[in-house]
């Protein structure tokens, strides 16, 4: 196998021993990577009815065939697991070194299994695996211990851990790496704090063998420079993500006040031009020649890595103008190792729970105190945060009444930063993400807002299942970055040619949409097993989306039409090959050749043919 180290690293944190799995060329071809494997291994070997943060489910770290290699923003790899937000599929990709030393060290993949009796680190030198006591190192912030594991293993070696959120069991703890890559926003650090595991350690010295080296190089040297010659490099380096801020209060989109408007009068204290005026510096993901990571000096003094995502949950979400005092909430969400975006979707849950009588504690929409003050509750499981680190979906149902009417979230996962009263397309997007709503799979809100933009017509469908293709299918199966493509406009061309001159393997863009249909099947399946069956509800965005309107901005007086959603996933789902359920059809099962899939979930639900 070219491009492919051709090896899975299985480790047992219960028995503390590991072993060292060949990876077939079939297996590889049919998943390619990333996501793939994890879907696949996940489904293979996750118990029916696991208890997510319990021994029996698996933690998987995959990379791709094209991860670590000299190719733009190739730095990546997905961490998954059975989620404890959702029950159901959960992942997320994280930028790191860690990434670049797992294939190294000569893995395509790391499958944790069992849980540890002591807190441990495990640590993987090229053949070398190692169990290592992590006692000193439990109860630490991710930053502290992260700095600590490199005076022992050195600046280069890739470092994975979680702090007190993972190790407390917060469902939307998230796995940290280099003082601010983070991934995993189902609970993934849970599930890394459920195994007692505080870090993963990689170091390697080898490298996969290519294909054509030379075309390898060549062809990456092009799209690298095809990066830096974009119209949009310029601005793209200056502002990042954060351009979005702006962005998104002109096309009323920008979440303010727990997802009631879709504009925040003090949006100019957290936007892009803002965050410019504080600038310090630029963090990225290795071999990454298009930085997202900007850094600025918060309230504290301290260093804050910003993005879109979590100065507008953090931010305009809560009530909070102020970016100085959005970055101290970032950092400490970072340093705790807790999910940014439901963490600002759990904070304005609470503010809009405590505007509208539901619960008694008071917490006024932009108090910054009292939102700090939460955070650390939610971390450590104390008072109101002990029922706000279960998530916004089991909060609102243990506390009944109206909370599930301002509870915003699919299929348990908090909504990301865009908000949809008027944007139908993207509302469907977040609805049938496979991991809940997460804006990852499908960005097509950008799309959306320059066509019909209140339409609910076939196209958008077609064109959220183009974007999970891409975006959820490809760059998270190969395993790249996908925002050369979305945000630079890099031709998406190259990277077929890349896999090639990596692998040897001629796929097409059409061939990466068929991978990306497996996968999708393969997710859904997993759903369906874990919850019993499916119901459309599953795929049905917040209620608030239908049962409000927005009050102001371009698009007052505007929510979602129940009745017109109800025809738009319909749409969708004859595009997937899915029955008027969300159930892949067994034809379409046999097609992908998932017909073993077919097979176990027909004990499940009863198949339409």
């Amino acid at each position: 196998m070219k491009g492919w180290n051709g090896a899975i690293l299985r480790v047992d944190l219960t028995e503390k021993k590991y072993s060292v799995q060949k990876i077939a060329p079939e297996f590889a071809a049919k998943w390619v990577g990333g996501r793939g494997f994890a879907a696949r291994i996940i489904w293979e070997e996750v118990p029916a009815g696991a208890d997510p943060l319990g021994p029996h489910n698996v933690l998987v770290f995959a990379t791709g065939p094209l991860t670590g290699l000299t190719v733009p923003s190739s730095g990546k790899m997905v961490v998954a697991a059975k989620s404890p937000l959702t029950s159901g599929y959960g992942d997320g990709n994280i930028g790191s070194m860690a990434s670049v030393e797992m294939r190294k060290a000569g893995y395509d993949a790391i499958v944790v299994k069992g849980a540890s009796e002591k807190p441990v680190v495990l640590v993987v030198e090229d053949g070398k695996v190692s169990f290592e006591p992590a006692d000193d190192l439990w109860g630490l912030d991710t930053f502290t211990a992260e700095r600590r594991l490199r005076e022992r293993y050195g600046k280069t070696a890739g470092i994975l851990l979680i702090g007190q959120a993972g190790e407390n069991l917060v469902r939307y703890a998230t796995v940290i790496s280099q003082e601010g890559r983070s991934a995993g926003r189902p609970g993934m650090g849970a599930v890394m704090g459920s195994k007692k595991l505080k870090a993963v350690v990689v170091k390697g010295t080898g490298s996969p063998e290519v294909h054509d080296p030379k075309e390898l190089a060549r062809i990456g040297a092009e799209a690298y420079r095809a990066i830096k010659e974009s119209s949009m490099y310029d601005f793209w380096m200056r502002q990042g993500t954060m351009l979005t801020i702006q962005w998104s209060q002109e096309n009323s989109v920008l979440p303010a006040y727990n997802f009631s408007e879709g504009v925040f009068d003090e949006y100019r204290g957290i936007d892009g031009y803002k965050m410019e005026e504080y600038k310090i510096g630029q963090r990225s993901c290795p071999l990454c020649n298009m930085s997202c990571g900007n850094v600025i000096t918060d309230a504290n003094g301290l260093e804050s890595e910003l993005d879109y995502e979590n100065v507008a949950m953090l931010g305009s979400n809560i009530g909070l103008g102020d970016l100085k005092k959005v970055a101290v909430l970032n950092r400490l969400a970072d340093m705790y190792g807790i999910d940014t975006i439901s963490l600002g979707n759990s904070i304005g849950f609470a503010m809009e729970l405590s505007e509208k009588g539901v619960i008694q504690e008071k917490i006024e929409w932009g108090d910054f105190d009292a939102a700090k003050q939460l955070l650390e509750d939610i971390v450590h499981r104390r008072g109101l945060g002990e029922l706000l680190s279960l998530g916004v979906r089991r909060t609102a149902e243990k506390l009944g009444g109206d909370a599930p009417k301002y509870a915003v979230h699919v299929k348990g996962l908090e909504v990301s930063a865009y908000e949809c009263h008027a944007a139908p397309g993207m509302a469907l997007a977040y609805a049938t993400s496979p991991i809940g709503a997460h804006h990852k799979d499908a960005w097509v809100i950008a799309w959306e807002t320059k066509t019909d933009r209140l339409g609910y017509g076939r196209e958008k469908a077609e064109k959220v299942v183009e974007f999970q293709r891409i975006r959820g299918g490809m760059f998270e199966s190969i395993v790249a970055c996908r925002l050369p493509w979305i945000e630079i406009g890099l031709n998406l061309e190259y990277y077929p040619k890349l896999f090639h001159a990596a692998t040897g393997v001629t796929m097409s863009l059409e061939d990466f949409n068929a991978v990306a249909d497996r996968i999708y099947a393969q997710i859904r399946a997993f759903w369906i097993r874990e919850h019993g069956g499916w119901s459309r509800e599953m795929d049905t965005p917040p209620r608030k989306w239908f049962e409000t309107k927005l009050t102001k901005g371009p698009f007052k007086g505007v929510s979602l039409d129940p009745g017109k959603y109800q025809r738009l996933l319909d749409y969708y789902y004859e595009i997937r090959g899915w029955d008027s359920r969300g159930v892949p059809r067994r034809t379409t099962l046999e097609k992908l050749g998932l017909a073993d899939v077919a097979e176990q979930l027909s004990k499940v639900v009863k198949l339409e043919p």
